[in-house]
């Protein structure tokens, strides 16, 4: 069976999520370490991508860690930069498939006020057929639930479905439902798997 519809995730795909980049230029990596090694934040996070309240998840998080406090917000009021630079080659990718008119979605571990924030800034993420936000369907990948929602929503069966996404946990949980799946590692590889599926040509492809 062919491929009907395209599925990205958006962190490391789209745009370049690593917080601890940020964080290194503004603190120190020494500093930073330690930060993370007392804040969970990665788990605040999910909190926020299962459909916490952006700010309130963070300002809680800042006073229960009070000498954390300036850089815990910084997560808030400074977002834009940890959620930074954009992938070009993957956006190129993204608006190809869509002058073929091939179907192209949205699948992302996302807060509901974050991802319109983001929205606002980064034009493509409002390009999407379909947009599958974690914090709109209160569960986070890899839960099978949040495929399962996807599939019912969009009506299409799994193996009509290429999905994009660079933890491997998100993708072994696709697979297991039966989407076509691609670790991504770099937007060149996901090039290739375009081309290799027939859905762009190298050309339409190249960046």
């Amino acid at each position: 069976m062919s491929v009907q519809a395209v599925i990205f995730d958006i962190g490391n795909v789209l745009i370049e999520w690593q917080p601890e980049q940020y964080y290194d230029r503004i603190i120190g990596q020494d500093r930073r370490k330690k930060m993370f090694a007392a804040v969970d934040l990665h788990g605040m996070n999910d909190r926020i991508d299962t459909g916490e309240n952006f700010r309130d998840v963070i300002y809680e998080t800042a006073e229960i860690y009070p000498e954390w406090r300036e850089e815990i917000i910084a997560w808030h009021s400074n977002w834009i930069a940890l959620a930074s630079p954009v992938i070009g080659h993957s956006v190129h990718l993204l608006r190809a498939l869509r002058a073929k008119d091939v179907p192209v979605f949205t699948l992302t571990n996302f807060g509901m006020e974050s991802f319109d924030y983001a929205a606002s800034i980064y034009v493509f993420l409002s390009e999407f057929d379909r947009s599958y936000v974690s914090g709109h369907m209160k569960v986070i990948k890899p839960d099978p639930r949040i495929y399962e929602m996807v599939e019912q929503d969009c009506t299409l069966a799994p193996e009509r479905l290429l999905f994009a996404d660079d933890r491997q946990a998100n993708i072994d949980a696709a697979q297991a439902r039966g989407w076509n799946a691609h670790l991504f590692t770099s937007p060149g590889g996901w090039a290739s798997c375009l081309i290799e599926y027939g859905l762009l040509t190298a050309q339409e492809a190249a960046f």
